[in-house]
């Protein structure tokens, strides 16, 4: 009953036209993984099984689980490097966040942000002025495992050099 009323009012409130469009994808996010948490007491009906294609072109299983990160469930794995993001906040983001996801599962994605979008633009091309977005780059912190996502490609580019010490 209160899980209900919760998401209820997490609805009304991400709603709001005084919310900035960060704050509603907080929300969004923080009521699916409340959901998520609350509709299956076994892990094993949150397992979502995804794929990644690492920098050197291998292919590698990836587990992660519903409301989990994308970012979170690579990093489990050593595809991606924890110490280079604080894992749920956009603010520490760098372009080792960054991944490629195939066409099929873009449309399965919520938009991107606005913070997103920045973010992906500052990190594509530092040496570009018109700094062109790849399509399919996603900010792993950004995408929130759900079981649609069931068997998704994800690629993680090459570290960018100004990302390497």
């Amino acid at each position: 009953m209160a899980i209900s009323t919760l998401q209820k009012l997490a609805s009304q409130i991400s709603k709001s036209p005084s919310l900035s469009l960060s704050s509603r994808t907080v929300i969004a996010r923080t009521s699916s993984t409340s959901a998520a948490r609350t509709t299956s007491a076994k892990v094993s009906d949150r397992i979502i099984n995804l794929s990644a294609i690492d920098p050197d072109g291998n292919k590698q299983d990836v587990i992660g689980l519903t409301g989990q990160t994308l970012l979170k469930a690579l990093a489990n794995k050593g595809l991606i490097d924890p110490a280079s993001h604080r894992l749920e906040e956009i603010d520490a983001c760098s372009a080792e966040c960054e991944v490629h996801i195939a066409q099929e599962w873009l449309d399965k994605l919520p938009p991107q942000s606005y913070d997103e979008q920045y973010v992906l633009r500052k990190y594509s091309n530092r040496n570009s002025r018109n700094r062109v977005v790849n399509k399919h780059a996603r900010l792993g912190c950004q995408v929130v495992l759900t079981p649609e996502l069931q068997g998704m490609v994800v690629a993680v580019p090459e570290a960018k050099p100004w990302d390497t010490p």
